[in-house]
């Protein structure tokens, strides 16, 4: 197994930049960037912690426009709030007193998700001494983010195996649901003599408020090792994810489930069939928003030789099927996300332009049907994050990260 091919070496690299040019640009005018440069504190342990230093950044609103963030820096998680949309933040909140390894970089990052009572949750995971080893973490805050629980490892078994790439949804009535990669029946298998695709895609869930969490569970065997996953919640109230699959032949495309309830996976259904066959890790993962009406909005990428880029389509039926999708960006482009109410949908992702790393944003009016032309909504010199969506009730917003800068927000609805 290869972590990655020739091409998506590069289109990673292409996507990564350099790190000469201190200058951040924006098509907004850039009062929510912040371009202090970090003085080189970062890898010091007695330093005051900065999000300056970290590689990745979550975030998410609460139901009253605060802004929440959380990042990792010298095995330690942070969060902290913003109630002036990322002009100022709260001094970091420690998460985890003791110290532990945490994956924070591409694909791998902390979560953060409030709940409808004010209630802070987060997921992330744990790095373990084994190559791709690695434990799902969860605390939560019952004080508006003012103190955390001792972080709790949400995986039931506990060798030192791959349980790693967690994904975490709230439900409407404080469920919470978090997924992840395992990689529990590949070693088994490996123990049997037997061959095994892929890891496996299991989940656990709590209903009331992560005191306690039930029994781990299996929602499909043989998913990619690598990839990020992403979940949503149905209107019916139900979790919806959507992951990096490895179909028969060896074809890694993308998966989907709904559940019928909290406990009950359904069927897995396909997003698309790019028919890309590889084995190696990819690091695309996918995205996945529904709407109000319950259109389900789904973006990918394939580097299938065939038709390589990233996509985007539609299902009407609860997942079951998916409009033919659209390729709407093509080699260089990479980790989109988007984000769907009402009938708007946004879609944000990296491209390199041959000096910059630029973000790009399509929007679309009418469920997906129709595009707007991509245009360029942020662009740097240096090394910066993914992109996300991110929507306080009223406006949606550009989440996004530069290397050794302040973290903060581009408002996209006035593009």
């Amino acid at each position: 197994m290869k972590s990655l091919t020739p091409f998506l070496f590069l289109a990673t690299l292409a996507v990564s930049g350099c790190a000469n040019d201190p200058a951040v640009k924006t098509a907004d005018d850039a009062k929510h960037q912040h371009v202090n440069e970090a003085k080189g504190a970062c890898a010091d342990a007695g330093a005051q912690a900065s999000n300056q230093c970290a590689e990745t950044i979550s975030a998410a609103f609460d139901g009253k426009g605060v802004l929440w963030i959380t990042w990792a820096n010298n095995d330690h998680v942070y969060v902290q709030s913003s109630d002036d949309k990322g002009l100022s933040f709260t001094a970091p909140v420690m998460v985890n007193s003791v110290a532990e390894k945490i994956e924070a970089k591409g694909e791998y990052r902390p979560k953060i998700k409030p709940d409808a009572k004010g209630n802070i949750y987060l997921s992330w995971t744990q790095k373990l001494e084994g190559r791709h080893s690695g434990h799902i973490r969860f605390s939560r805050s019952t004080d508006g983010g003012q103190h955390f629980s001792a972080p709790v490892t949400v995986n039931d078994n506990l060798d030192n195996i791959g349980h790693r790439f967690d994904s975490m949804a709230i439900g409407k009535n404080g469920e919470i649901f978090i997924a992840w990669l395992d990689a529990r029946d590949f070693e088994e298998a490996k123990k049997a003599g037997k061959k095994f695709e892929g890891t496996s895609l299991y989940y656990s869930w709590s209903d009331d408020g992560g005191q306690h969490f039930y029994p781990n569970k299996r929602i499909a065997a043989h998913t990619c090792q690598c990839c990020r996953l992403d979940t949503s919640i149905a209107p019916d109230n139900t979790p919806v994810i959507t992951w990096r699959h490895v179909f028969d032949g060896g074809i890694r495309d993308h998966g989907l489930v709904k559940f019928s309830d909290w406990n009950t996976p359904g069927d897995t259904h396909r997003l698309g069939r790019d028919n890309w066959k590889i084995d190696a890790c990819p690091h695309h993962g996918p995205g996945l928003s529904i709407s109000d009406s319950g259109i389900y909005h789904a973006v990918w990428f394939s580097g299938s030789p065939a038709n390589p880029g990233l996509f985007y389509a539609y299902s009407t039926d609860a997942g079951r099927h998916f409009s033919m999708p659209v390729n709407f960006a093509k080699e260089g482009a990479g980790h989109p996300h988007l984000l769907a109410l009402g009938a708007k949908v946004n879609v944000v992702w990296q491209e390199f332009d041959g000096t910059n790393n630029v973000i790009k944003l399509m929007k679309s009016a009418d469920d997906g049907k129709t595009w707007s032309k991509p245009e360029v909504i942020a662009q740097t010199a240096k090394s910066d994050d993914q992109p996300f969506l991110v929507n306080d009730g009223q406006k949606t917003y550009l989440s996004w990260k530069t290397q050794h800068q302040d973290y903060g927000l581009i408002s996209i609805d006035e593009k």
